[in-house]
C-alpha cells in the first residue's frame, strides 16, 4: 500500500520540532505538490536544452577532430538516455511517495551523521554546475552588452557576477519561482536552435561532414566513456530525484513517471548535442556562445537568442543547481531555506567554472564529470540497492528517519565503506567511473551488510535482520 500523502499536513510541526530542521526538509503533502505532469516534462526540456548540455557535445571534437562520429554518438546518447530514465524512475519512488528530499532519503542507507558526507558529494558538484551554468548564461549575457553598446562593453566576468545575483535573488522564492518561464524558455530556446541548425546546414555542411559525419570515431573506450560522461551528466541529478518527484502532483505510476524523464531528455539532448557538436566542428571553438555568435553574425538574432541563452541558465540552475546543495546547507548548518540559497549562490561565485572550459577544447568539462560521477554512482547504487533488494519495498516509519536518537542515527559503516570501496574502483579506470562504482558498490554494500556489522541497527527493517523492527513499516 502507499503512504497516504495527506497525512502528512498533521505531523509537520511534530517532524520539524523532533528533527530541528528547517521546514523546506518536512515531508511534503499531496496538497502541497502543484507541478503537474506537463509542467513537469517541460522542466526538464528546459534542464536539457541548456548551453552547458551543448557544451558536452561540442567536447567530441578535440583538435578539429571528433572522437566519435554522428552515428556512434547517437547510439551511445540512446543508450545512456535508457538507463538514466530508468534509474530516475526508480531513484523518484520515496521522494513521490513519501514527500521526503533526498537529504533525508540517505539517512535510511547512509545515516543521520553519515548523510552529511554523501550530500556533501551530490552538493559540491551542483555548486560547480551552478556556477558553469552562470559563467555560460555571463557569456550571452556579454554578447548582448557588446551589441547594446556597440562594442564599448567587453567584461564576461562583470556579467557573471551580475546574473549571479539576480539568480540568488529569485532563487529566495523558491522551487516554483519560475515554473511558468520553463515552457516559454524551453520553446523558444528549441526554435532558436532549430534556426541555428539550418544555418549550419546551409553555410557549413561541408566541414561538419567532413569532421563529425565521416569521422572514423570508434567503438572503443571513447564510446563507452561517452555514455559514462552523459550518464556522469545527470548522475547528480537523478541521485537527488526525491528532490523533485516530491514536487509533483500524486497519483501518477511508476512507468509513466520514466515517459516523463525518458521523452524530455530525448528531445532536449538529441538537440542539443547534436549542434553543440556541428558548432565546434564548423568553428573549432568548444564554448557554444562564441561559436555562435561566429556562425550566426547577426547583431539582431544573437541579441535575441543570447537573451534567452541567459534565461535558459537561469532556468537550468532553478531546476538542478540551486535546491540540492541549499538542502544539504540547511541539513548541516540548521540555517534558514533563505539564507541557504543565498549561500549557494556565493560559493557558486567561487566555483571558477571558466577553468573548464577553453575556446579550443571542452575536456576539462569532461573530467570533472567523470570525477564526482566515480562516487555518484556508488551512492545511487546503494540507495537502489536498499530500497529494492534490502527493504523490498518497505521504509521504516518516515518520523524515524528525522530522530537524532532514532535508529538511524549515527552512521552506517557499511554504506560509508562500500561507496569508498566503488570509488576506488571507479578511479582505476576513469573514462568508465560511473558503472565500474555502481557495480563494485553494490556488490561491496550487499555484503558488507550481510556479513559485516551484525548488531548494527540500519539491518532492522532489512532482510539481514536479527532483531525486532524498532517501528512499524510502510509499504512504498
Amino acid at each position: 500500500m502507499s503512504e497516504n500523502l495527506g497525512s502528512n499536513d498533521t505531523n509537520t510541526a511534530n517532524f520539524q520540532h523532533g528533527a530541528g530542521v528547517d521546514e523546506s526538509l518536512i515531508p511534503k503533502s499531496a496538497a502541497a505538490r502543484t507541478v503537474g505532469p506537463i509542467d513537469y516534462m517541460f522542466m526538464w526540456l528546459g534542464d536539457g536544452v541548456n548551453l552547458g548540455n551543448m557544451t558536452l557535445g561540442s567536447s567530441l571534437v578535440v583538435a578539429g577532430i571528433a572522437t566519435l562520429n554522428i552515428f556512434q554518438t547517437f547510439v551511445a546518447a540512446i543508450i545512456a538516455i535508457g538507463i538514466i530514465s530508468a534509474v530516475f524512475a526508480l531513484n523518484d519512488r520515496m521522494g513521490y511517495q513519501t514527500g521526503i528530499p533526498y537529504v533525508v532519503q540517505l539517512r535510511m542507507s547512509f545515516g543521520i551523521k553519515g548523510s552529511v558526507i554523501s550530500s556533501l558529494l551530490r552538493g559540491i558538484p551542483a555548486i560547480i554546475w551552478y556556477g558553469f551554468q552562470s559563467w555560460i548564461g555571463g557569456t550571452a549575457l556579454n554578447e548582448i552588452a557588446k551589441i547594446v553598446t556597440g562594442g564599448t562593453f567587453d567584461n564576461v566576468f562583470a556579467c557573471f557576477v551580475v546574473l549571479q545575483v539576480v539568480q540568488i535573488i529569485l532563487s529566495l522564492y523558491g522551487f516554483h519561482a519560475i515554473k511558468w518561464v520553463e515552457s516559454v524558455i524551453s520553446t523558444v530556446i528549441m526554435l532558436a536552435l532549430l534556426y541555428v541548425f539550418l544555418v549550419l546546414l546551409n553555410s557549413h555542411s561541408a566541414v561538419i561532414v567532413e569532421k563529425w559525419v565521416h569521422a572514423k570515431g570508434t567503438w572503443g573506450l571513447p564510446f563507452f566513456a561517452f555514455i559514462m560522461m552523459f550518464m556522469g551528466n545527470y548522475a547528480a541529478i537523478f541521485l537527488s530525484a526525491a528532490d523533485y518527484s516530491r514536487e509533483l502532483k500524486a497519483g501518477i505510476s511508476n512507468g509513466k513517471r520514466g515517459l516523463l524523464y525518458f521523452f524530455p531528455i530525448v528531445v532536449a539532448y538529441g538537440s542539443v548535442l547534436c549542434i553543440g557538436a556541428m558548432l565546434a566542428a564548423a568553428t573549432g571553438i568548444s564554448n557554444p556562445v562564441k561559436a555562435f555568435a561566429i556562425v550566426v553574425n547577426n547583431n539582431y538574432i544573437t541579441l535575441f537568442v543570447s537573451a534567452f541563452i541567459v534565461m535558459g541558465a537561469v532556468a537550468v540552475n532553478m531546476v538542478a543547481n540551486i535546491i540540492p546543495p541549499t538542502y544539504v546547507i540547511t541539513l548541516i548548518t540548521k540555517l534558514k531555506y533563505k539564507v541557504a540559497v543565498t549561500i549557494s549562490g556565493l560559493l557558486a561565485l567561487g566555483a571558477c567554472p571558466w577553468v573548464l572550459v577553453q575556446d579550443s577544447s571542452a575536456e576539462g568539462l569532461g573530467l570533472f564529470i567523470l570525477i564526482y560521477s566515480a562516487f555518484l554512482g556508488p551512492i545511487v547504487s546503494i540507495l537502489l540497492l536498499e530500497f529494492y533488494a534490502l527493504r523490498k519495498g518497505q521504509l521504516v516509519v518516515i518520523a524515524d528517519l528525522y530522530k537524532e536518537d532514532g535508529p538511524f542515527a549515527g552512521y552506517n559503516p557499511c554504506a560509508i565503506i562500500a561507496m569508498l570501496i566503488g570509488a576506488g574502483a571507479a578511479f582505476m579506470k576513469v573514462e568508465l567511473a560511473w558503472i565500474i562504482g555502481f557495480v563494485v558498490a553494490g556488490i561491496s554494500y550487499y555484503l558488507l551488510m550481510k556479513y559485516a556489522y551484525q548488531d548494527s541497527t540500519f539491518k532492522i527493517g532489512t532482510i539481514f535482520e536479527k532483531k525486532l523492527n524498532l517501528g512499524k513499516q510502510t509499504n512504498l
